[in-house]
């Protein structure tokens, strides 16, 4: 059987390495506001750590979805010739993949990689109890394993679940009410910051024309939120700290990388459309987190001043306040 014990090891590392520089720096051990900050800045610096080791995984998946972006025209091209033929769509739709060198799967591979880290920390975090007799596996020292069992944030165990049982909180010492409420709040927390990152990136790449690309689009925007509101009640406190600092870590670096690297804007294929979108069609103006696009105003035309008709050759000018009230004189 395939052992996981390498992945606890190096999360027990990472954290306990986090803890010894910030207990370094002077940060306090003992709780402050019911909080027990090194464990706490811990687990918020191995989100760090992870996110800087991956950060070229990111990049390429930006790249393998702009790819894809780009091949969209053809896709949809292949979806009206094989229209009724599923099998050679998806046939010549691998082939012309395989011919472009682009991965459907690639923009997936960052949240896969990050599984192993979230497996190894919910396992370390379920272990932290005090009754616990393995408290010296994977590299911890008893006075390290006892100090992480205690660490609260807000008065809630770090190692607290929202489906926690009183018994379990007991021997804590942590009270069940004040652990659901923290909890509640963090897995409400974790559903907005999940949701947020999956529409910030479909608003800024648009929705894919695949079948396959978009059923992938709408079960990260929709389906992973709602399965934590399920899933949340058995995640430790410590794990939806995780969680909710890599939701966060990847909003902003989703806006950093989606700067630097703008989505591709698709040309328009018909000369009617071209026209009618220069005539009538403003700019967008891409900004903010989510990357809302803001319509600008459109410009009116300026008034065109009235003809007025010029007097003709040899007339004499007419004062029009005068001829509209009366006859002019006739010449003797």
């Amino acid at each position: 059987m395939f052992s996981l014990d390498w992945i606890y090891y190096a999360i027990s590392w990472i954290l306990l390495t986090w803890h010894s520089a910030w207990d370094a720096i002077g940060v306090s051990v003992d709780a402050v506001i019911g909080t027990n900050w090194a464990w706490i800045l811990s687990i918020i610096f191995l989100v760090v750590t992870v996110r800087v080791i991956l950060f070229p995984v990111f990049v390429k998946q930006i790249k393998s979805q702009r790819a894809m972006q780009a091949l969209q025209p053809k896709v949809k091209e292949l979806q009206e010739k094989h229209k009724g033929d599923r099998e050679t769509l998806q046939k010549e739709m691998m082939e012309l993949y395989r011919t472009e060198k682009a991965n459907p799967l690639m923009g997936c591979l960052p949240m896969f990689l990050q599984i192993p880290v979230f497996l190894g920390l919910f396992h370390t975090l379920k272990r932290l109890n005090p009754d616990n007799q393995g408290k010296t596996l994977y590299g911890w020292t008893v006075e390290q394993f006892n100090s992480a069992s205690n660490a609260k944030l807000f008065s809630a165990p770090i190692s607290g679940k929202f489906g926690s049982t009183a018994a379990e909180m007991a021997s804590l010492g942590a009270n069940l009410t004040t652990v659901k409420i923290v909890a509640g709040v963090l897995v409400c927390i974790m559903i907005a910051t999940t949701y947020l990152t999956s529409r910030q990136m479909i608003l800024k790449t648009g929705w894919a024309e695949d079948p396959q690309q978009r059923m992938v689009q709408r079960l990260m925007l929709y389906g992973i939120p709602f399965s934590l509101l399920i899933s949340g009640a058995i995640f430790p406190i410590g794990v939806i700290i995780y969680w909710v600092t890599n939701n966060l870590f990847t909003l902003g670096q989703q806006q950093w990388v989606l700067r630097k690297f703008p989505p591709l804007v698709p040309p328009k294929s018909s000369t009617a459309g071209k026209a009618t979108a220069g005539k009538n069609a403003q700019p967008a103006k891409t900004g903010g987190l989510l990357g809302r696009k803001t319509a600008q105003p459109a410009v009116k035309a300026p008034a065109a001043a009235p003809k007025v008709a010029g007097p003709k050759p040899g007339a004499k000018p007419v004062n029009p306040k005068k001829s509209g009230s009366r006859p002019a004189k006739r010449q003797g």
